[in-house]
């Protein structure tokens, strides 16, 4: 049978279509020739995600992302292709939004549950859940930043503002008369210093001598301090208190009144015969002065021995 050219250029035509079809399939990840299953997972932000980013487990891609819709609700669906339908996906799996790096964009990773055993079929939806990348997670950290930042910002602003308004015309003069003062001063110090080091310079060897009269003063001190060690001062002090103690033992005695000391400053009977018997004596010597032949007489005519008259005592 001969194949006439209309039929030839048919079928050049149709194969041209199909080939067409599976490189425009090709090109946007989908394969004509592998069966895959499709399954749904929904988002309130899809943070970026396009359309035939991979779909990951663990690492290794299982399928791409084939469409995203956004619904009536709101919510953006996003339809998974899974082309390997040998790995086992639970139904409470979660497909995981995240960044793989700071230059690649989004993809999707199944993060599966193993310890469910209900397996998802075509047209299932499974969990949503979305990781932060790195330049996600840097801004939610810059953020508090950026707010402490304009707080600092602004309570610097209020200083410099205050700032400004204190030193007005007249304190900004006070405080260049201040530090004219305080210059004033150090220059006089640093005169007053460098007289110092001419007087320590003059009188070097002065201080010199004093520093070593200090020394031998303080050698002399030292062995003044040794004989005094040698001189026994213990044995001294113990023979002082023995005989402070002895005193003492005397003062006692004469308070109490014992011996005659102590009766003569305690005993009045024996204090009143003293008296009296000074006050006898007294009377005698004064007797013996006025009338002295009653105790002594010569005699060189044998003249008798006058009789005593006993005189009234004179109080």
């Amino acid at each position: 049978m001969k194949i006439t050219r209309e039929i030839k250029t048919a079928i050049l035509v149709i194969a041209s279509i199909l080939l067409f079809i599976w490189g425009y399939s090709f090109l946007k990840g989908q394969n004509l020739f592998n069966s895959h299953k499709k399954l749904f997972v929904e988002y309130d932000n899809v943070e970026g995600l396009a359309t035939s980013a991979p779909v990951t487990v663990s690492g290794k891609v299982i399928g791409k992302v084939n469409s995203i819709v956004l619904n009536t609700n709101g919510k953006l669906l996003v339809e998974l292709q899974i082309d390997d339908d040998q790995f086992p996906i639970s139904k409470t799996s979660v497909a995981q939004i995240y960044e793989p790096g700071v230059i690649a964009g989004k993809q999707i990773a199944i993060i599966p549950n193993y310890k469910d055993n209900n397996m998802t079929s075509d047209g299932d939806k499974l969990l949503s859940g979305i990781k932060l990348g790195l330049t996600d997670a840097l801004g939610q950290k810059l953020e508090p930043l950026q707010a402490r930042l304009d707080k600092v910002l602004a309570n610097a602003d209020a200083l410099i503002s205050n700032i400004n308004t204190v030193l007005d015309a007249q304190t900004q003069a006070n405080l260049k008369t201040a530090i004219a003062e305080l210059n004033k001063t150090m220059s006089n110090f640093s005169k007053v210093s460098k007289n110092v080091d001419d007087i320590l310079v003059d009188n070097k060897e002065k201080l010199g001598s004093a520093v070593a009269n200090l020394d031998k003063t303080t050698q002399n001190f030292a062995k003044i301090s040794s004989d005094l060690d040698k001189a026994n001062l213990g044995a001294t002090v113990k023979n002082l208190e023995a005989t402070l103690d002895n005193v003492n033992k005397i003062m006692t005695n004469l308070e109490s009144g014992k011996g005659t000391m102590g009766k003569l400053l305690k005993d009045d009977a024996m204090y009143t015969n003293l008296s009296k018997a000074s006050k006898e004596l007294e009377l005698l010597l004064q007797d013996v002065r006025l009338h002295p032949t009653r105790y002594v007489n010569v005699s060189l005519f044998g003249k008798k021995e006058k009789p005593y008259v006993e005189q009234p005592v004179q109080k």
